[in-house]
């Protein structure tokens, strides 16, 4: 285990910067990274617990994609689509539509999560007002939820820490519950809560008008708002149900599960829950370049496309250096198996998780699927009551762990304003050895932070 050292040293503290930091969170300048390490210039190694935010899913410094990068870079960085189709962005597409359920494969690139999710809804609106639903504008979304920091994904996140500064510039969506049933104290079965989280969204699609109502979105395993959250299964097939009832746009956002992280391509394909639109990012570009995309059926292109055109693009959309590296990691994806080692590695490390939630009561629950993992802290894990707010439990533990050379990662889970969490999301490419190494580093951590707040352990009174 690396030598316990502070997160910030001096040198850095008195760095200057011309960007914007927060001081408290300062940290050592990167020097290199390779496979799921990462190290800085006074020569510090760290493990990639969560692969960034949740991004560097065939690890760091693959070589076959820097290869085919510079390939692309000797040949043209950059072509506006308006000008020009390039073959990049049209083998990614083909690429990226077989691995799609059936028939999803019209696909829209864009440079990242926000910008995927806020074209995934203006297509939704667009494609209402080609086929003569022009009252439809409405997209209903969860509380909690993160879908993006611009504008327009800001509308349908829910989380009122990022979102309240900017209410008044904008039009923030309806919102259900988020489907929580594991905090919930009834005599209902996970089956019965599922169906009840799904009714609540008819329950508000009838409150709303359903011929206002456009789309519902969706995170089918949560991200860093709800800490890798998952529905009781029943909720799937019910929302998509519901969504049929009405004439309503099921989105799915899995720019943070979608790309293999989950064990499967996309995390929707766990329940076999077909969505009418798709958002990628994070993993579809694997941190080598900035990358998303929209994906959609043709059956809601073709309105727009006989009706003028999608309105919307950016100017690095469909980018010729951004989607070689795509399609270079894709090929990585398949030619090393990593949606399978998910699967496996996120069975090994679950079972690391669960081991430390016994030996750590506060911790009172552990979810997620694949590489895709989070689990819940509390004070109380009876009543489920919050550890205070004053307290900073997760920030604590993120740097108790990034100073024994582990990044992992954590966001308050209610609506951004409190409950705290951590996640563990590291490259597809860790090994059952690596994952030990980062159960005993957040072990060690959460020792540690046990014994400042005071928090319950296993066989200490």
């Amino acid at each position: 285990m690396s030598k316990v050292q502070p997160a910030v040293q001096d040198t850095d503290a008195r760095r200057q910067s011309h960007l914007f930091y927060l001081s408290s969170l300062r940290r050592p300048l990167i020097d290199r990274a390779e496979g799921i390490y990462m190290w800085t210039q006074d020569g510090r190694r760290f493990i990639d617990g969560s692969s960034g935010p949740m991004v560097a899913n065939i690890g760091h410094s693959n070589r076959n994609v820097l290869d085919a990068m510079k390939r692309q870079m000797d040949r043209a960085t950059f072509a506006y689509r308006l000008h020009f189709e390039n073959e990049p962005a049209e083998e990614l597409a083909r690429e990226l539509a077989g691995k799609l359920p059936e028939g999803m494969d019209r696909i829209f690139f864009v440079s990242g999560g926000s910008e995927a999710t806020e074209s995934c809804i203006k297509l939704a609106r667009q494609w209402a007002v080609a086929t003569g639903q022009a009252s439809r504008w409405k997209v209903i979304t969860r509380f909690p939820s993160y879908h993006g920091g611009t504008l327009g994904s800001l509308s349908i996140t829910g989380d009122d820490a990022l979102a309240e500064t900017f209410t008044p510039m904008m039009r923030v969506m309806p919102t259900v519950p988020a489907p929580t049933a594991w905090r919930d104290r009834d005599n209902l079965s996970m089956e019965q809560r599922g169906v009840r989280y799904a009714d609540m969204l008819e329950e508000k699609i009838l409150a709303e008008g359903p011929e206002s109502v456009v789309a519902f979105i969706m995170e089918p395993i949560g991200g860093a708002a709800t800490a890798a959250l998952v529905a009781p299964d029943s909720y799937y097939a019910r929302t998509r149900e519901i969504c049929d009832r009405y004439g309503i746009l099921l989105i799915h956002d899995e720019v943070m599960s979608g790309a293999g992280r989950t064990g499967k391509f996309l995390g929707g394909d766990h329940w076999n829950c077909r969505p009418d639109i798709v958002a990628l990012s994070k993993g579809l570009g694997s941190g080598y370049a900035p990358l998303g995309a929209l994906a959609a059926p043709m059956r809601l292109v073709e309105p727009l496309l006989a009706s003028g055109g999608f309105q919307h693009g950016h100017t690095y959309a469909g980018n010729p250096l951004a989607c070689a590296a795509g399609l270079a990691v894709l090929g990585e994806m398949d030619r090393l198996d990593l949606i399978a080692n998910a699967a496996a590695m996120g069975d090994v490390l679950m079972d690391g998780l669960k081991g430390l939630a016994k030996r750590f009561p506060f911790i009172a629950d552990v979810r997620g699927k694949g590489l895709l993992t989070g689990a819940e802290m509390v004070a109380d894990p009876d009543t489920l009551r919050p550890i205070d707010q004053g307290k900073k439990a997760t920030q604590r533990l993120l740097d108790l762990a990034y100073e024994r050379g582990l990044i992992i990662y954590g966001r308050r889970v209610k609506g951004g304003v409190d409950g705290d969490n951590f996640m563990v999301a590291p490259p597809m490419i860790v090994t059952s050895e690596q994952v030990g190494e980062i159960i005993s580093i957040i072990g060690d951590s959460l020792e540690v932070l046990a014994s400042e707040l005071d928090l319950p352990v296993e066989g200490r009174g």
